[in-house]
């Protein structure tokens, strides 16, 4: 039996739907990502999964029960990290982790051991006597991951993990992501960064205006979404004109076809984008075409999601 299970599930404030009829599951073990641009729905979706907020339509189960009748149940056996750390900077870290275990009535014996553990698994060992005040960033959303896994839950809920945090801040807590996976803590997250969705998550679905438009693995994403592959090519001129040449190079009778070299191009500001299943054959072509420089890399989770939503900001 699913872990997390939504059929039609809607949310409304007034006159706006913010999750517009959603269909999705979580299996137990798995890390299930929620990606979107701003108000895709993804926070609405999940403040429904924490219990806090109740569906305006549709169905939810969380644990085999229904959270409008059994909403206390279900929230003492999830572990909730919030986009934003809400730690109480007066407290010592260890005290933090003290009170918001006694929430869940753990008893005092049992939370100095648990306690110890938790530190040292998100590595704040020796900054358990330190108030939270002035811990760096990576250190207070380390310590806020320890206090959600206080009560043992069955499913963690994590909104955008590590926005703000330094590439390394953010790598230190993917691997302590990591290892909470390997010890089988189904997670349920969303994101912004692109990396960490494919770094972390076993499937995922991406919102859009409130609505489910793509779901699978990341990898799965990629090749039903995007190509093998992406060409970029910088100009110095306009790049409206290169692009059409570019087109013209896709009908040349040294390509073929269209289709053989390349799936579609992009126009962007700076550059234009070749997604393509034959790179370097492509590259090969370019000479043809004036550029000042050229990039293969392959396709990314990025290009999908930009590809389903859209390149324009969402206000």
């Amino acid at each position: 039996m699913s872990l997390i299970a939504a059929w039609g599930l809607t949310k409304q404030f007034g006159d706006f739907t913010a999750v517009d009829g959603i269909d999705f599951e979580v299996e137990r073990g798995e890390v299930f990502g929620f990606l979107g641009p701003n108000g895709a729905g993804k926070s609405s979706t999940m403040r429904m999964i924490g219990c806090v907020s109740a569906p305006t339509g549709g169905a939810l189960r969380i644990l085999g029960m229904d959270p409008s009748r059994e909403g206390t149940k279900i929230r003492s056996r999830l572990g909730v990290v919030p986009q934003q750390d809400n730690l109480d900077e007066e407290l010592s870290v260890a005290e933090n982790l003290y009170v918001y275990g006694r929430y869940f009535d753990l008893p005092r014996s049992m939370l100095r051991t648990r306690i110890a553990e938790l530190l040292e698994f998100v590595q704040l060992t020796e900054r358990g006597n330190d108030h939270v005040e002035p811990l760096s960033g990576g250190m207070k959303r380390r310590l806020t991951i320890a206090r959600a896994l206080i009560s043992e839950p069955e499913v963690l809920l994590l909104d955008e993990p590590t926005t703000g945090l330094d590439p390394q801040a953010r790598h230190v807590v993917w691997e302590r992501l990591w290892t909470l996976k390997r010890q089988g803590v189904t997670q349920v997250l969303t994101t912004h960064y692109m990396d960490e969705a494919e770094q972390l998550c076993d499937r995922l679905v991406v919102m859009d205006r409130g609505k489910i438009v793509a779901e699978g693995s990341p990898r799965q994403l990629i090749e039903r979404y995007s190509t093998r592959e992406v060409v970029e090519v910088r100009t110095h001129g306009q790049v409206t004109v290169m692009a059409e040449a570019l087109r013209r190079l896709g009908e040349s009778p040294e390509a073929q076809a269209k289709e053989e070299l390349y799936e579609r191009v992009e126009e962007l500001p700076d550059r234009v984008l070749l997604y393509t299943d034959q790179g370097e054959r492509l590259v090969a072509l370019l000479g043809e075409v004036e550029h000042e420089s050229v990039l293969v890399r392959r396709s990314t989770l990025e290009d999908v999601f930009l590809h389903l939503t859209g390149r324009s900001l969402v206000d």
